[in-house]
């Protein structure tokens, strides 16, 4: 069969014109995330307040007392509403499915403001570390008052790391593994042992 000339043209010039359509739609629609990480690496990464925070009973507690593990951190109303209540499930289920590694992540929970939560509720919640915000304390923007996200705390108290409050489980999960195969600081044999809420 043959081909007219004008036919021959469009070809030749599809030839010229298709991939550039290709490569447009693909940088456009199909651009891989630039850092693999689900999360937002925060740079330069902050450090953890120094100052020391309410246990709801005599005594108080510090970031320091992690023992060297990596920290899930979450804020909100010790009343704890619907959202804060998937923010601690959210942190509960990304641990328990670290496996064998989940001995080297903690959870905690900052209360911001001045109501602790009901005892069902920590009970429920066993095992995360409560702590609350002096009733004279401010704490900057970020960890410990930001309702809106999670974030991730390294083993040397630098917060690293942060997802929005209603984060993706897998994507959020496939963070924390990742960072801890790559890194060997805050390993522990034994299994975490939770300040008592």
């Amino acid at each position: 069969m043959r081909l007219s000339p004008r036919v021959k043209l469009v070809l030749i010039a599809a030839g010229f014109v298709l991939p550039m359509v290709f490569s447009y739609a693909a940088y456009r629609f199909l651009r891989p995330d630039p850092t693999g990480n689900y999360g937002e690496l925060l740079l330069p990464p902050a450090r953890v307040p120094a100052q020391a925070f309410d246990m709801g009973k005599p005594g108080a507690w510090r970031f320091d007392e992690l023992d060297g593990r990596w920290a899930l951190v979450m804020s909100d109303s010790g009343g704890c509403a619907s959202q804060c209540v998937g923010k601690l499930t959210l942190l509960r289920q990304v641990q328990l499915a670290l496996g064998r590694r989940a001995s080297r992540v903690a959870r905690v929970f900052i209360v911001d403001d001045q109501t602790w939560p009901r005892a069902p509720l920590l009970a429920e919640f066993e095992g995360t570390v409560v702590a609350a915000t002096p009733r004279d304390a401010r704490l900057p923007p970020g960890i410990g008052a930001d309702r809106s996200h999670i974030y991730l705390v390294d083993p040397h108290g630098n917060v690293m790391m942060r997802w929005p409050a209603a984060a993706n489980e897998k994507r959020m999960l496939r963070d924390l593994e990742r960072l801890l195969k790559a890194s060997q600081i805050g390993h522990n044999d034994g299994l975490f042992q939770a300040v008592p809420c």
